[in-house]
């Protein structure tokens, strides 16, 4: 069992010792399972940072030509677990070595997740193939976005580790959603025949961001006409279109091709503003949801003893974050 240290009384959350921390890297890096998924735990509840890690394995700039973490969004029902199910398997058979965190809706009450993805990845089952995948459900937690803040550092922490590529699953296609931009270096949008989920996506900003989009279970009607419809709504703003594709995960109907395209997906470069808009957001929640002092603000807010304005200037003006 790892040791803790014990802080001191109000201050964050525990922190483990450093002999622990570097045993557990050091066995992850080796390819250890459960030293990976319990350096993931830590970095999830902060009980170690970033760059703590990259003090021990070294923070290497990796030049790779082609993205290397891609962000699956979109409302729910339109089948992106079984989508992702067959990418996994159609990635992991070319060999390629493929992590994915699933981020799924926490409980208002427990902070708990149902982690429903794992019921839906049969991939993980294939023994010829379990060993180039890594499926890690996420809770949503206190993070404002669908994808939680931390998701970034891990997705650093399994890239560092020698992960081909990361895949980041996102709740749905709701204006939290945009928030994946602020994260990955691609963006796949996954819609259903019905319009309305097409409607929804467009309200949030998720088309306008979109690298990629698929329209799935192009098996039932309407599917077709709603990918023309994609296709001329892309055509009629400026940049590049990005590639609208259709699929049926159920029947495997153009997920080989899809998976290909995919893979060296270039950026649509249509919306830079936005992204960096959406990244700046994220890093102020972030600073936001990381300072110490941070329940102690809230408490004298509830009294009345601070203002909002006061909490940022206080937030940013301390050194010691």
């Amino acid at each position: 069992m790892l040791a803790l240290a014990n802080p001191a009384p109000g201050i964050g959350p525990l922190k483990l010792e450093v002999r622990a921390v570097q045993a557990m890297i050091e066995a992850a890096m080796q390819g250890d399972r459960r030293s990976l998924a319990r350096t993931l735990t830590a970095l999830e509840n902060r009980s170690i940072t970033l760059a703590e890690i990259n003090a021990i394995i070294g923070e290497e700039k990796s030049e790779s030509e082609h993205w290397q973490s891609l962000a699956i969004t979109g409302a729910p029902g339109v089948g992106k677990s079984c989508l992702l199910d067959g990418l996994l398997r159609s990635w992991s058979t070319a060999g390629l070595r493929v992590a994915l965190l699933a981020v799924d809706p926490s409980s208002p009450r427990s902070g708990g997740a149902l982690l429903g993805d794992r019921v839906r990845m049969t991939v993980v089952d294939d023994p010829a193939l379990k060993n180039n995948i890594y499926l890690r459900s996420i809770a949503t937690r206190k993070a404002s976005g669908s994808v939680p803040l931390i998701v970034a550092d891990m997705t650093q922490f399994l890239l560092s580790l020698g992960w081909d590529r990361v895949l980041i699953e996102t709740v749905g296609a709701g204006q939290a959603e945009v928030r994946c931009a602020a994260i990955a270096d691609r963006i796949l949008v996954v819609e259903g025949p019905a319009r309305g989920d097409g409607v929804q996506a467009e309200k949030a900003g998720l088309l306008e961001l979109a690298d990629a989009v698929i329209v799935n279970k192009c098996d039932l009607p309407g599917a077709n006409r709603h990918a023309d419809e994609l296709r001329e709504s892309y055509e009629l703003g400026t940049g590049t279109s990005p590639p609208v594709m259709l699929t049926s995960a159920l029947h495997g109907t153009g997920i080989e091709e899809a998976s290909n395209v995919l893979l060296t997906l270039p950026s649509s470069g249509r919306s830079q503003r936005a992204r960096w808009r959406e990244r700046l957001l994220a890093h102020h929640e972030r600073k936001i949801l990381e300072a110490p002092e941070l329940d102690d603000l809230l408490e004298k807010l509830a009294s009345g003893y601070m203002s909002l304005d006061d909490v940022i200037r206080f937030i940013g003006d301390n050194k010691n974050e």
